[in-house]
Order: C-alpha cells, then structure tokens, then sequence
C-alpha cells in the first residue's frame, strides 16, 4: 500500500501569493471591478512550472503539491501560460486564453492531470459561507489520474463515487478524523489512511493528485478560515451579502460542470511533462 503524503498550506501568506499578486497588479481592468479571492494549487506531478499571467511570470518554480494565495483579483480576462521553469512563453505546456473571473467570489485554480492523464486548470468556487458553532466544512476534489473513488472517515464512506473533476462536500464537527480514499464501491485503498484536523469555522479543501498508475496518487489540503457564525446563528463579517449571489451562481455552475476557464479557451500546448 503507498503511503499518503500530505501537504498543507493555508490559504494565505506564502511568498508565492505575493509575487503573483505582484504580476497581477497591472492587468487591465477597471479600478471599480469587484474583485474575487484566487488561490492556485498545483497537481501535475513531478512538473514544476513557471505561471504566467497575462504575459508576465508571476509563480516561478512552482512545484506540485504547493499552493499560492488566496490573492485579491480584480474581475476581468486573463491569460494564463505554464511553462517548465526557466523555459519561454511560447513553449507553454499548458494554456488559457481570456480565463473569465468574476467578481465578489472565492476560487482555486487547480492545475491537475484529468481522468485519462492529460494536464489541465480546472476552477473550483470555494463555498465560503458561514458553518456552525463547533462544525467545520470538509470539501474533497477528485483531481488525480484515477477511477471513481469513495472518501471514508473512521472507516465508513462519507462521498461515494467521486469522479475526476468532481467535488463533494459537508459540514461535519470539528476535530480530527482518520480518512482515505478507496476505489468506489470496494475496500482497496487508494490513498492514506490519514489524520485530518479539521478547525472550527474553517474550510478544509483536500485535492487528490497523481496518477494511479504512476503510483504517486497523494493529497494536498488548503484551508479556508473564517467562517464561523455570530453568536445566535447571524452570520456577521466582511463577506457581504453583496457578493452572495455572485458567488452561489458561480458555485451552481461548477456544481453542474460549466467550467469557469472553458469560456476563456482552456487548450493543452505540446505536452512535455515527462511520466503521467
């Protein structure tokens, strides 16, 4: 059985964010624009990259398994290039033209292998509204090279039949839980078992990468804080009601596979990543 190796990295802080953040600063769009929370997470395996935004190299040897942000941007047209690092523009392994970002939402940007192993950006709309006094909210992505999965904690299946590049969601009670990730429908692990603490009024957003064949499958984890409720269940805070519907109509068009980048012209350039 392989052993799971997590890697966590709060939303927020990393020194990558602010030097994406820096490239991004200059991208044409009005100053009034909305601007919407982007963190970027990378799961092609054994491919670091360099990130360019609209031209300019904002991530430079990004290496998978990280996560960037969240960084405040503006809503507008992107464009979006991986390379290997040190390597020109034009010899992206991976593009979007004109990626459409709203305004007023939380995203991640995942830059994953699809089912059958090819590279590609998927968006995910963070559900970032209120839990719970004494709940966290678990969000599992299926982003690796592999079938149908069941996610199970303390041994029972929490999601079942999670298929690459679904989600699946709850708010559970904070606290750790012991979970993997088994082939649907079967008792053969795929990944883990492994701890997750889940903290009171957060997010937890775990991404399975990798290639099941390649045998590399393991897990990243992105957290999201601040989303407890006010006392009495009200919800309080900076979130604003203002940005609620932009973001549940962003969530409900992911949740029905309307892909945020497909608008913007998501293509694969010439692959070379090396092993799938």
């Amino acid at each position: 059985m392989q052993l799971v190796s997590i890697r966590r990295v709060a939303a927020g802080g990393a020194v990558a964010a602010l030097a994406l953040a820096g490239g991004l600063a200059t991208a044409a769009t009005p100053a009034y624009a909305a601007s919407s929370k982007v963190s970027v997470v990378h799961g092609i395996p054994d491919t670091p990259v360099d990130v360019y935004v609209n031209g300019k190299k904002t991530l430079d040897n990004f290496k998978p398994g990280d996560v960037a942000g969240p960084l405040s941007l503006p809503e507008g047209d992107y464009d979006i290039a991986l390379t290997k690092p040190g390597e020109a523009l034009d010899q992206a392994i991976l593009k979007v033209d004109d990626a459409k970002v709203p305004g007023g939402a939380n995203i991640s940007l995942a830059a994953h292998l699809s089912a059958d192993g090819k590279p590609q950006i998927t968006p995910f709309v963070n559900d970032v509204s209120k839990v719970g006094a004494g709940k966290a909210r678990l969000i599992v992505r299926h982003t690796a090279a592999a079938p149908a999965v069941d996610v199970r904690a303390g041994g029972q299946p929490v999601f079942q039949g999670l298929t690459n590049p679904k989600e699946a969601k709850a708010d559970i009670d904070a606290g750790t839980v012991k979970a993997d990730v088994v082939l649907a429908g079967t008792d053969t692990v795929a990944i883990g078992p492994a701890d997750l603490t889940l903290k009171e009024g957060t997010a937890t957003i775990v991404y399975a990468i990798g290639s099941a064949e390649d045998k590399n499958l393991k897990l990243v984890a992105q957290t999201i804080s601040g989303l407890h409720s006010a006392p009495g269940g009200v919800p309080s805070g900076t979130g604003g009601q203002a940005g609620t519907g932009v973001q549940t109509w962003w969530y409900l068009l992911a949740g029905v596979g309307v892909l945020l980048l497909v608008v913007g012209g998501a293509r694969v350039a010439t692959v070379r990543t090396g092993r799938r």
